[in-house]
């Protein structure tokens, strides 16, 4: 099926690591011209050169971009239009946590699970919902969390600034749908990274990656309809078909990639 994206002009952020790097190298292999928002500029360099080595036909670049500064953000986004001269798609990917109990936690540590899972969001649509909509056009996709729709152990904060990206994009999809700029979210499940896609300062720590020995990933496994875990390809095939425009008449909704760990 041709998704349409070809030539398109895309912006990801936190394309370097996990689901993000899947979301670069298939919108890549599509021939959609990206911009990479991430921190972590010299891993995301890695995923593009991979992306080129792969057979990608547009224009790959990346814009060292904190998305809790809104200062960065705004200079990062005028620098993607003044390139493309017009962006069509925006990927919210970026996204942080720590699992523990709430009880016992600290402010600050709250403090950055919000402003990097939900103010990150904001900060990106405010600097580019503007540009979509004096253009008519425009696919927005953020990455939820099935925490979000559903709640979940040990992610408290976590879960209610995801649940706000999901409300965050149900209104603005009723805002400005009329300009044909349309909102969409993907809730992943569990989605555990290989060691060489995790990225150098992921959330996905050597530790934390340890932890998660074949049997324990069996054990998780069970909880979910299909017996397996997701795979970073798995939320970026869904993600990439909501960019395109054979999803023109869909928006505002909440779509989870979790092999039916949620159903609802």
């Amino acid at each position: 099926m041709d998704l349409t994206l070809k030539g398109k002009n895309a912006i990801v952020t936190g394309g370097s690591s996990n689901i993000g790097r899947s979301i670069v190298q298939t919108l890549a292999d599509e021939g959609v011209n990206i911009a990479v928002f991430d921190i972590d500029e010299a891993t995301a360099g890695e995923v593009i050169r991979q992306a080129k080595d792969a057979g990608a036909t547009g224009e790959l670049s990346v814009h060292r971009t904190d998305v809790t500064d809104p200062a960065q953000v705004e200079a990062s986004v005028q620098a993607a239009i003044e390139k493309f001269g017009q962006v069509h798609v925006l990927i919210n990917g970026v996204g942080w946590d720590e699992t523990s109990p709430f009880v016992g936690q600290q402010a600050d540590f709250h403090e950055k699970i919000v402003k990097i899972n939900y103010m990150g969001p904001v900060n990106m649509m405010r600097a580019v919902v503007p540009h979509l909509v004096e253009n008519g056009y425009g696919r927005v996709v953020s990455l939820g969390s099935d925490a979000g729709r559903a709640g979940e152990y040990h992610e408290a904060v976590y879960a209610g600034a995801k649940a706000g990206v999901i409300g965050l994009s149900k209104s603005l999809a009723k805002e400005v749908g009329r300009q044909n700029v349309t909102f969409n979210v993907v809730c992943p499940g569990l989605t555990i990274p290989e060691p060489d896609t995790a990225g150098k300062i992921s959330m996905w720590s050597k530790e934390a990656l340890e932890y998660w020995t074949p049997e324990v990933r069996k054990s998780a496994a069970r909880r979910y309809a299909l017996k397996r875990l997701g795979t970073p390809q798995d939320v970026a095939n869904v993600v990439v078909f909501l960019a395109s425009d054979r999803c023109n008449f869909v928006t505002g909704q909440v779509w989870s990639v979790s092999g039916g760990y949620t159903m609802m």
